[in-house]
């Protein structure tokens, strides 16, 4: 991971800062704040959500049109192209990551 991405990542928990991720995203989210534990989601990929948990994050299975949020450390993701297969199917995800993302800010 770029150490610049890893930083900012990082200092934005720090800050109590609300992050989205979606997609492939949540791994780097896990790698930057594996101390922190996160809970995130990639879908229902089994290899890549045992790569989340050995970095030290909880991977939630989630559908392509949910959200998971981990109230704790103000993190939200969703699975998006993980797990759909076009733009119609992954836009509720998203939009709900957004909605969420937004409402928690201070």
């Amino acid at each position: 991971m770029h150490p610049e991405v890893s930083r900012i990542l990082r200092q934005m928990a720090a800050a109590g800062k609300p992050i989205g991720a979606l997609c492939i995203a949540p791994v780097t989210l896990t790698k930057a704040l594996s101390d922190k534990g996160p809970q995130v989601t990639i879908g229902n990929d089994k290899e890549t959500a045992a790569a989340i948990e050995a970095m030290g994050g909880r991977h939630v299975e989630c559908s392509v049109d949910m959200i998971h949020l981990d109230q704790k450390n103000k993190i939200v993701t969703t699975p998006a192209y993980m797990l759909g297969p076009g733009i119609k199917e992954i836009a509720a995800g998203i939009e709900k990551l957004v909605d969420k993302v937004l409402s928690m800010i201070e």
